[in-house]
């Protein structure tokens, strides 16, 4: 029989890409939805995929138990993501409290309704490298102390260990998946990769006259969502539940990442890119380097795209939507 799969954030980048994979599987996939003025807005990224009209929706909310629990009730899922969150990372200093609320609390929110639910089935958690932040170790795996440095990194630092908790107090099958920077043409604009991206096209197409920045020195491991979605689904096929780093093993400059996308379009980011404060984190995450050899040993996995073919395609993309 097919699987059936409960995603949260299902409208987000990671969301749709693995909506697709697990479609193509076979899978029955439900998809949670937060209630949006913008209906008809917020699924343009399974829309890009052609996949829309293939997932059922459920309005719901992380910050809400009782919607989380009637979820898991009629979906009787057999494999739930929890992706959803507050994911902006310097939009988390402005809202720390929602930040909290939504990608804190409501991980627990959502192991909750599982546990109470369906306490036989699969569950991931979208952890994060940025739970690493002022890094203990030069590379980080599974057992590098983290040390968050924002509040959207000590939120997930809190789902991350819950996520944990439920495993050892509850016996589920309760897994995370600290993931480095992973990107495509469906993340967001205000995402550093894709704010390049984008303004190259617009730069190139003669909309746009200045691209402005913030910290060009800061270093990240980047790999595409597109790879790392099936990392998630190969974490759940494992008898046992464990928590895996996913990573490129290559870190880049934002200022080599920039280069990179003005060199596909034959211009020199020196005569566009231009510094302001504004966009300086409060505290900043220097660099991140992650040691994936886990997933490779037990899930065998690896990252396929390399950051160049990433950034061209995530460019092109960009240049479609523009001239159209």
């Amino acid at each position: 029989m097919a699987k059936t799969a409960l995603i949260t954030g299902v409208t987000g980048q990671d969301g749709a890409y693995l909506s697709r994979l697990l479609l193509e599987k076979g899978y029955k996939v439900y998809g949670l939805v937060r209630r949006s003025s913008h209906f008809g807005v917020n699924d343009h990224r399974l829309r890009w995929l052609g996949i829309e009209k293939d997932v059922e929706y459920l309005d719901g909310n992380l910050t809400d138990l009782s919607c989380l629990i009637r979820a898991v009730r009629e979906t009787r899922p057999d494999e739930v993501y929890n992706l959803a969150a507050q994911s902006f990372v310097k939009s988390s200093w402005e809202q720390p409290v929602l930040t909290g609320n939504v990608t804190g609390i409501g991980a627990v929110n959502m192991l909750e309704a599982v546990r109470i639910e369906a306490p036989e089935a699969r569950f991931y958690q979208a952890s994060s490298s940025e739970m690493y932040g002022l890094i203990q170790e030069p590379l980080q795996s599974e057992t590098t102390p983290f040390y968050p440095r924002s509040p959207y990194a000590a939120a997930k630092l809190y789902a991350h260990w819950m996520t944990v908790n439920y495993r050892e107090s509850f016996g589920m099958h309760t897994t995370s998946g600290i993931l480095f920077n992973h990107e495509s043409p469906l993340r967001g604009l205000e995402f550093v990769t894709r704010k390049v991206t984008d303004a190259v096209a617009r730069i190139k197409l003669g909309k746009l006259d200045v691209l402005e920045m913030g910290n060009l020195d800061a270093k990240r491991d980047w790999g595409h969502a597109r790879d790392y979605v099936e990392a998630m689904w190969l974490m759940l096929q494992q008898d046992t539940p464990d928590d895996y780093v996913v990573a490129t093993g290559r870190t880049t400059t934002v200022r080599d990442m920039i280069t990179i996308a003005f060199a596909h379009v034959g211009l020199d980011p020196d005569d566009y890119v231009r510094i302001n404060p504004a966009f300086l984190r409060p505290a900043e995450v220097d660099i991140l380097l992650g040691d994936a050899s886990k997933a490779r040993a037990k899930l065998g996995w690896t990252a396929r795209t390399s950051l160049e073919d990433m950034i061209v395609e995530m460019v092109e993309a960009d240049l479609v939507r523009h001239k159209a």
